[in-house]
């Protein structure tokens, strides 16, 4: 339950205009990718509606909504609860990430540019500074914009479109993981960067798909430990 409340500054502000029931959903489901809603964790519509200022016809809709989606489980008489994804799951859309971000880094390595890769290497010096800070929460936006950005450099819209299905379950994914992976998966964004810029498509690739897999197996470990 939430009796207890959010962590400080976990709530989005809603965003305006559009329908409020798509603003709710949207924040929610920023709470539940961030795991400032945990899973397993007993989704109260009136003290969501409260923690968001809204009524609880908004909250309700957009927890059908993400029933359907697979973030929420609604249990008949017990009410919502965040979905505990199985090992199974995670495996699964963990797989198809390596896939799709290790076509990405060949296709980066071949149409990037001096600015695009400018760009990496900024992203990559934030998030080595999110580390050193032991700011998680900054660690793993950046991680999303590295990999984002790739995505954006190899210049293949349904690659993107596919990508961009799966990228808030794989930041779900990578929270619990980050401080685990810590400064290591940044040296390998490092690496990935070299060999973008040198236009080494085989090597960008490979390395993606050790990178990604990598988070694949440090997920694994966690819920073993």
């Amino acid at each position: 339950m939430l009796s207890q409340g959010l962590p400080q500054g976990a709530v989005p502000k809603l965003e305006r205009p559009g329908p409020l029931r798509d603003r709710v959903y949207e924040a929610l489901l920023e709470l539940i990718t961030t795991r400032a809603l945990q899973p397993g964790q007993h989704l109260v519509e009136s003290e969501l509606a409260g923690h968001l200022g809204v009524s609880r016809q908004p909250v309700r809709e957009a927890l059908q909504r993400l029933n359907t989606e697979g973030w929420v489980d609604l249990r008949p008489a017990q009410g919502a609860f965040v979905h505990e994804p199985t090992e199974e799951e995670a495996d699964q859309l963990l797989t198809v990430r390596t896939l799709l971000e290790a076509e990405a880094a060949r296709l980066a390595a071949v149409n990037a540019g001096k600015a695009g890769i400018a760009v990496l290497e900024e992203l990559c010096a934030e998030g080595e500074r999110a580390v050193d800070a032991d700011d998680v929460d900054a660690a793993v936006a950046m991680n999303a914009r590295f990999h984002a950005k790739i995505m954006e450099l190899a210049g293949n819209a349904v690659l993107a479109e596919l990508a961009a299905q799966v990228d808030r379950r794989v930041r779900w994914y990578y929270t619990p993981v980050a401080r685990q992976r810590g400064l290591t998966s940044w040296v390998e964004h490092r690496l990935l960067i070299d060999a973008i810029a040198a236009r080494d498509e085989l090597r960008a690739g490979l390395l993606m798909s050790e990178h990604t897999e990598h988070t694949r197996r440090s997920y694994h470990e966690r819920a073993k430990s």
